[in-house]
């Protein structure tokens, strides 16, 4: 009943030590260099310490917990490991000093031509990502044909405040759209320096707060609105989708070659509207042959038009579906593929612990 009397306490380098082997898989540095270790607390042979994520959505948390519990299991001695988990979102600083907001990061989600589910998907991206703990923004760029509210069950949006707009808010997420602000049957035929002007309003003229990620779901194609963006607001990436078939990969390509013209990264492809009616494969080829990374896939389903017109979109009204998983592991993925961005660019801010105390 004295044996743990005899045992010597563990020591913070023996335990470093072992968690510098364990390296951040996308990141590819491991934990301790790229200082992810926090708050370290050693009780004779138990500690607790928290691994500090560069996203709330990491993919690979699971991964990473098991490796570190195995490298940690080589310090002689050791007995309870608690593992905590907090995130700090990697921020691009070019953004707060362009249009004075306190955007972290900005993913436009974009699409070569109408009718690939891309509102669909920004809307179910940005719900995901705030249900893993991400503080969430979406702005419907579509000026001329806004549907975000309409998807996300909101009719209108609170009264202004200290003579700003204050956006809507629902499943976490706050949002911003033209169909606030003009009647449903009301058509808005605008180019250039009207679509330019109402863009801009709605990223300044809003009391956003704080958020990790702006979601902004852009209008179809090539034109003003993409142009407009990447003047008034440096776009940490942009996601590209695609339909299965060939002829839609060649619409999507003619987005992804816009964004390079205009130095824009891309975080990604994805296929939306996969599987045997459509086919599968476009999304893949896509980003193979243009050295892009591929998203994935999501599944064609029904529910997912379901929940568009219902105000309840499927990975709220159906979570464990294939389509909603699907679209949570590609949230996941986007989260993960900004922080790779961020933290490769000398634009970034990314404070480390040592900085923190």
């Amino acid at each position: 009943m004295f044996g743990n009397k005899n045992k010597k306490e563990v020591s913070e380098e023996a335990v470093m030590a072992a968690l510098s082997t364990v390296i951040e898989p996308e990141l590819h540095r491991d934990l301790v260099s790229l200082n992810m270790i926090r708050n370290l607390k050693i009780e004779g042979q138990d500690i607790s310490f928290t691994i500090m994520l560069t996203t709330p959505a990491c993919p690979l948390k699971g991964r990473m917990e098991g490796e570190s519990r195995a490298a940690l299991a080589q310090v002689p001695n050791l007995g309870q490991i608690t593992i905590n988990w907090d995130s700090n979102v990697p921020t691009d600083r070019r953004i707060g000093s362009q249009v004075g907001q306190n955007f972290r990061n900005t993913i436009a989600v974009s699409s070569g031509k109408g009718g690939v589910g891309k509102t669909t998907i920004a809307v179910n991206l940005a719900i995901s990502l705030a249900k893993e703990g991400a503080r969430v923004g979406l702005l419907d760029a579509d000026i001329l044909g806004p549907n975000v509210p309409m998807m996300m069950g909101v009719d209108q949006m609170p009264s202004p405040r200290d003579r700003k707009m204050v956006p809507a808010e629902r499943y976490g997420v706050k949002m911003i759209s033209m169909a606030f602000l003009v009647k449903p049957d009301q058509p808005l035929i605008w180019r250039g320096p009207m679509l330019h002007s109402a863009i801009s309003q709605l990223l300044t003229d809003v009391a956003w707060g704080e958020l990790d990620y702006l979601v902004i779901d852009l209008p179809p194609g090539t034109g003003d609105a993409q142009l407009t963006l990447a003047q008034v607001l440096p776009l940490t990436g942009a996601i590209v989708i695609t339909q299965p078939m060939q002829v839609a990969a060649s619409d999507a390509l003619r987005g992804l070659k816009m964004f390079e013209k205009l130095e824009v990264p891309i975080i990604g492809i994805l296929e939306n509207m996969s599987g045997d009616f459509f086919g599968t494969g476009a999304g893949q080829k896509l980003a193979t042959d243009y050295n892009q990374h591929y998203l994935g896939a999501v599944p064609l389903d029904a529910n997912v038009r379901v929940g568009g017109d219902s105000g309840e979109p499927i990975v709220v009204a159906h979570p464990d579906s294939a389509a909603a998983m699907a679209i949570r592991d590609v949230a996941r993925g986007i989260a993960a593929r900004v922080s790779v961005l961020n933290l490769g660019s000398k634009d970034a801010n990314f404070i480390p612990i040592s900085m923190i105390g």
